[in-house]
């Protein structure tokens, strides 16, 4: 017998796939997972003005890269199909006509401008507005009249005398006072139906079992309950999640890290971490010490008893240490694959330039900087030398640094030794390092530092022995010949002008 678990993540393609869309997706994933259900993809994409296929093509990727695989839905079908709003048009008109026999719901010619005024009136009398039934009580041969001369109406649902109450899985029984609630919209003048009606017909339809969305449609939800009642159809069971906020306790925005889950996927960020990061917020395993979490673990632990009533934190210090784990238990190779398409997307290297060989020279970066790695974007961000032909000198490091006196002849004897050595490895250059600087009769940090500024032109990096082997002999030969050309520039430069 097929399993009547059926949940749905119903997107409005309108901009990018936010963290608190993807959090509700993989609630509704997870809870189709644990009890062997459909986790159904529906894109809501009524509102033309604003939809577009560009952001249903960039929700699709973001679930795909979650993870977040859809049992019904694009690209996948299914029997309850279609799965666009807008293709699906077709199916609601017949259930508009059964409400507008029954006396349901009814025809509304107030123009948007008649309801502003009287709006304005009511609020000015110091009255909360909601709309006032004009056209309900019209006489039949009135709205004949406005129908043949072809002014634009809506479909207004009748909202019933009483109290409308739900039980939502995370917080109770929910009730509301209908008197309350206004005569809703459930068609515009244009004949396209409106999110409460479209949703509930689809949710029917498509035989949703739970409805798991957040909570700010529990607004929604007494308008949805009255027309499922309505119209005979079985009851969902709800349960709302709490929103995710900036650390600062206001709805999450750019200015608490991006809200866009492509934005992490193009930064570096590995999807485990990601799912495993968005189901702790506000999901509590009973673990209290335990913080990572694989897919299986997840599916496994997954209540929705356990998911808190109080909104949920962002907090990207926390991102960032959660996918530094997940980076360090990754495989080279693939961070290495992750790289080059950043390295391309931000037009470091082309197409033409990802040979087996830039391939291999990535998962050497990698394997020498995972450790320090919040995201793999840092490698871009924090050591382009990696990729650039000139070193860029970090001002201040090179003045302190490679300016000082007797640094020349540093650099100028680690020059000639590493010319001589064909055995270009990390111990190798180790041994040499440490040699000349006994035989200099110093310590070896005092070629350490300004080898590192003359190959790197920054002050910190991982080893430094890891990093001349990576950049190869022919490059660190170059770049040490460089900066002694620079520091011989500068020293004429200031004795000039001494």
């Amino acid at each position: 017998m097929e399993n009547q678990t059926r949940v749905r993540f119903a997107p409005s393609p309108t901009g990018f796939l936010h963290l608190g869309g993807a959090r509700t997706a993989l609630f509704n994933w997870l809870f189709a997972r644990k009890y062997g259900g459909t986790f159904v993809l529906r894109i809501e994409d009524t509102d033309l003005e604003r939809s577009d296929q560009k952001s249903v093509e960039v929700i699709l990727e973001g679930l795909k890269w979650l993870n977040l695989l859809w049992d019904e839905g694009p690209e996948v079908g299914g029997k309850y199909g279609p799965y666009f709003q807008s293709k699906r048009l077709h199916l609601y008109p017949q259930f508009i006509q059964k409400l507008l026999v029954e006396g349901k719901a009814y025809y509304c010619f107030c123009s948007p401008e008649e309801l502003a005024e009287r709006r304005e009136k009511t609020i000015a009398q110091g009255k909360s507005w909601r709309y006032d039934r004009r056209c309900l009580f019209m006489e039949q041969k009135e709205k004949e009249q406005l129908i043949a001369e072809g002014k634009k109406r809506v479909v207004r649902f009748r909202i019933p005398e009483g109290v409308t109450s739900f039980v939502d899985l995370l917080r109770g029984e929910v009730s509301f006072a209908n008197q309350e609630l206004d005569d809703f919209i459930i068609l515009r003048s244009d004949d396209m139906p409106t999110y409460n009606f479209a949703c509930v017909i689809d949710d029917a339809l498509m035989k949703i079992s739970h409805v798991i969305r957040g909570d700010d449609h529990i607004s929604n939800t007494p308008r949805q309950v009255l027309l499922y009642q309505a119209l005979g159809f079985p009851l969902p069971a709800f349960a709302h999640i709490p929103m995710i906020l900036g650390k600062d306790k206001t709805r999450l925005s750019k200015r608490h890290g991006s809200p866009s889950v492509t934005y992490y996927r193009d930064q570096g960020y590995l999807p485990e971490a990601m799912m495993n990061y968005l189901a702790r917020l506000g999901w509590a395993s009973g673990e209290e010490e335990k913080e990572i979490f694989s897919e299986e673990e997840l599916i496994e632990r997954f209540d929705l008893s356990n998911v808190t009533k109080h909104a949920a934190v962002f907090d990207l210090d926390k991102l960032n240490w959660m996918n530094g784990v997940y980076i360090r238990q990754r495989d080279n190779a693939s961070l290495s694959r992750i790289l080059v398409e950043i390295l391309q997307k931000r037009g470091k290297i082309t197409p033409s330039e990802v040979t087996p060989e830039m391939e291999g020279y990535c998962e050497q970066i990698v394997a020498i900087m995972k450790d320090r790695m919040k995201y793999l974007a840092q490698i871009v961000e924090e050591a382009a030398y990696f990729f650039e032909q000139e070193v860029q000198f970090d001002p201040e490091a090179f003045q302190k640094i490679l300016m000082k006196e007797g640094t020349e002849e540093i650099l100028s004897r680690c020059l000639e030794e590493f010319k001589e050595i064909d055995d270009f490895t990390a111990p190798r250059l180790e041994e040499v390092v440490r040699k000349q600087a006994e035989n200099l009769g110093i310590k070896a940090a005092k070629l350490i530092h300004p080898l590192r500024v003359a190959v790197s032109g920054k002050r910190v990096g991982p080893g430094l022995f890891e990093l001349l082997e990576v950049l190869g002999k022919k490059r660190v030969i170059e770049r040490i010949g460089l900066a002694l050309e620079e520091i011989s520039r500068q020293r004429l430069t200031q004795s000039s002008s001494g």
